[in-house]
């Protein structure tokens, strides 16, 4: 069994349930909370190692807990919890140093795997290439903005490699900034002349009349 527990912090008692429900099967103590509050006194008493987080609560809210989190306990990893449609709130979340989100109406056997990979890694930090694949996930879903968060948290952690500008540069290329993206790929092509996947996204982007339609987000990189 895991020593350390996962907290689920959701105001709705049907939510808190269901994510225990799903957790029942990773072998790992789950406690939860009902509260903003209730949260923080918990974490002040208790050792977590994974926080399951809704933002939007009565009282002290959750972005009030992952600022303190993250300021007072930065070893626990947080997956935020989301409303449909508040891809802005969890992107501020992201960049306070959640590091996943939920949206509502979610899937428990999305749930479990989240938390599974995380307790797999629950004493190491979140390395590059971890960045680069939760990235490529959320592009996948269409989440474009949290992908990019996690990009650049990816080019912070090692500037010198080529993914995560190449991966910037189809995030601006597919919403719409085609300078911005030129900047990246040919960032990327700096540190990497050789790299697939930027050549390539270069090339088409200078083509006329433009294709906008094959962005290679380098899933087959070599």
């Amino acid at each position: 069994m895991h020593t350390k527990a996962t907290l689920i912090v959701d105001d709705e008692k049907n939510i808190r349930l269901a994510l225990s429900m799903a957790l029942e099967q990773l072998d790992v103590p789950v406690e939860t909370a009902a509260s903003g509050d209730e949260a923080l006194e918990k974490i002040a008493a208790g050792s977590f190692g994974i926080m399951l987080l809704d933002l939007r609560m009565p009282g002290t809210d959750g972005m009030e807990v992952l600022r303190r989190v993250a300021k007072e306990r930065p070893e626990i990893k947080v997956i935020i919890i989301t409303a449909f449609g508040s891809i802005d709130l969890a992107v501020e979340a992201m960049k306070l140093g959640a590091v996943d989100f939920l949206q509502k109406p979610f899937e428990v056997a999305q749930v479990r795997e989240m938390v599974r990979r995380l307790l797999a890694r629950q004493e190491e930090a979140i390395e590059y290439a971890d960045y680069i694949a939760l990235a490529r996930e959320r592009i996948k879903e269409g989440f474009f903005e949290i992908a990019g968060v996690y990009a650049q948290k990816a080019v912070f952690l090692n500037p010198k490699r080529p993914e995560a500008l190449n991966l910037l540069g189809g995030i601006a290329e597919a919403t719409g900034n085609r300078q911005e993206a030129h900047r990246y790929y040919s960032a990327a092509l700096n540190l990497d002349p050789a790299y697939g996947p930027a050549q390539l996204n270069l090339k088409r982007l200078a083509a006329t009349p433009y294709n906008p339609h094959g962005i290679l987000w380098g899933d087959q990189d070599r």
